[in-house]
């Protein structure tokens, strides 16, 4: 879905990138992600969730960069489209597990009793590290001056 089909439905409008918002972004996601590492012996769903939260951050942090901002209701979807946009094909089967986690911890915050399994969780940490560094990897292409993150 292209942004300007994405602008006309009203899910997103044009902003100038705040590359001091998105810095702080970034490194907010560095941290969720390992805040849930610390937190997989504890509780592993509030893991996976905070594993979510900081994709989600670096996903907002991108998407801003491009000169976006999500609006409405859905915008944790929004960006998961617009991450999808952004890293092209090659980025497909990542960008449909930042979708599935997505999902994923909306049925949990939703039902608190839904189980994730510890494998499900570990899987979930990997691709958001990976998701992550590519996204703060593309961050610095557009502004070098995140080279300080």
């Amino acid at each position: 879905m292209a942004y300007e089909e994405l602008r006309e439905r009203g899910l997103v409008e044009e902003s100038r990138p705040d590359f001091r918002q998105i810095s702080t972004l970034l490194a907010r996601a560095l941290r969720d992600l390992s805040t849930a590492r610390a937190n997989v012996s504890i509780d592993k769903e509030w893991a996976y969730t905070i594993a979510y939260q900081a994709m989600l951050r670096a996903g907002k942090a991108i998407v801003m960069a491009e000169g976006w901002r999500p609006r409405g209701r859905d915008q944790a979807r929004t960006i998961v489209l617009l991450v999808g946009e952004i890293l092209g094909e090659e980025a497909r089967s990542l960008v449909n597990g930042f979708d599935r986690m997505r999902r994923k911890r909306q049925d949990f915050m939703e039902e608190p009793e839904t189980p994730i399994p510890r494998y499900e969780v570990e899987g979930a940490l990997k691709d958001a590290q990976f998701l992550i560094e590519k996204l703060v990897d593309f961050a610095r292409e557009k502004n070098p001056q995140l080279a300080l993150l």
